[in-house]
């Protein structure tokens, strides 16, 4: 459990509580803001959650990313007390969430398929959860207005539900999950209810509305591309536990194992053996290229250890002339597939060792190469950079 210096004792918090160590220290509170430590789920003789440890900034976007069943969504239930912990603790702003009652916790949760009362107005809705609390008269109108100004949503405030559009539905919820002020927000597939043309738009009007309001959040969401669009940092789960967690550049860029390579994004793999390890590069032996595997980094292992390369499509060239000798990073194959995307092209070239390697080439790159098509020997390269060494 993350320590930090400052108080041990002193007075409770507001829930009588005593507050954490080290809340007297900003910069240790603001950075463990949340703090999940040891938490375990347990459905009978299912393990749903396995020792998950993780903390979460001030005023940060956390993405919880991973497959169904992962776990993601039982963690976020836990946080906002639908689901019980089996062991572990979960703290917020200092205070162990364990025995607090879902209606007295300092979080709110915006559903996937918002909830939203159908009977009620946009004013009512936002403007339940206040009336719950005892808020009523000027604090209460006051309050719900500035909200649904902030989502730009006060022009519709006597419309019900049915008669809005499926992104204004998702901001009306996301306004009632504000209103009340939560120390932490928790959505859940935030985008899923979306048609895929208006989800990018609605990603970054999401994040600008978040940061305005300056309110810790949390989201799961299977979606790589929503995860990498809207979060500051993103944890990726997989049965049960986080497997790695870092920006979406550490993610995307140096993912730790071979499990995160290929579930956030796409990715080739080249698995082969340590032939040569020193500080400054390594090399892989494989028999699914002509050449050597060189990256420009060494890595901390025995010779003859296993291990696999990944490469990013977006770093591998096509070239119609072979390397020349003594070159490292390459293939020869021919054109099996070509998938148009517009504003790139994915090219599936199959190696002579009957491997299938896909490159992702620019329009202003194909140009260059004279667009290679279906059946034409091709060659594959790439730089020492672009290689990243996977040793689980």
């Amino acid at each position: 459990m993350p320590a930090g210096p400052g108080n041990q004792g002193g007075p409770g918090g507001p829930n009588g509580r005593r507050p954490e160590p080290g809340l007297r220290d900003p910069n240790w509170a603001g950075e463990n803001f949340v703090r999940i430590v040891d938490v375990v789920k347990k459905f009978d003789e299912t393990v749903a959650v396995k020792g998950v440890n993780l903390s979460v900034k001030k005023g940060e976007l956390f993405a919880l990313l991973g497959s169904s069943g992962c776990g993601k969504s039982t963690l976020l239930r836990m946080l906002a007390g639908l689901e019980s912990v089996t062991s572990g603790q979960i703290v917020i702003d200092g205070e162990d969430l364990a025995s607090m009652p879902p209606y007295r916790r300092p979080v709110n949760m915006m559903f996937q398929s918002y909830a939203l009362f159908p009977h009620m107005t946009v004013e009512s809705n936002v403007a339940f959860g206040l009336k719950q609390e005892g808020v009523r008269g000027a604090e209460l109108k006051e309050r719900v207005h500035t909200t649904l100004d902030l989502v730009q949503m006060a022009k519709y405030a006597q419309r019900k539900p049915h008669q809005l559009s499926g992104g204004q539905q998702q901001r009306v919820a996301l306004a009632r999950s504000l209103v009340k002020r939560p120390k932490l927000l928790l959505l859940d597939e935030p985008m899923s209810a979306l048609d895929k043309q208006i989800r990018q738009r609605t990603q970054i009007e999401l994040v600008n509305i978040l940061d305005k309001v300056g309110v810790t959040c949390m989201m799961v969401t299977h979606d790589q591309e929503e995860a990498m669009t809207m979060a500051g940092r993103i944890a990726v789960m997989s049965e049960g536990e986080i497997v790695q967690i870092g920006t979406p550049h550490e993610v995307y860029e140096y993912p730790n194992s071979r499990f995160t390579a290929e579930f956030i994004g796409s990715t080739n793999l080249f698995d082969g053996i340590v032939v040569e390890d020193e500080p400054d590069h390594v090399f892989v032996e494989t028999t699914e290229l002509p050449s050597r595997l060189y990256v420009n980094h060494g890595i901390t292992g025995p010779l003859g250890m296993p291990v696999t390369i990944s490469v990013r499509p977006e770093r591998i060239a096509l070239t119609r002339k072979p390397p020349p000798d003594g070159s490292y990073n390459w293939g020869r194959g021919t054109v099996a597939n070509i998938a148009y995307m517009g504003g790139y092209t994915l090219y599936h070239v199959k190696l002579d060792s009957g491997k299938v390697v896909v490159a992702n080439l620019s329009s202003i790159a194909l140009g260059q190469i004279d667009s290679p098509t279906w059946d034409d020997e091709v060659f594959v390269r790439w730089t020492a950079s672009a290689g990243v060494v996977l040793t689980a």
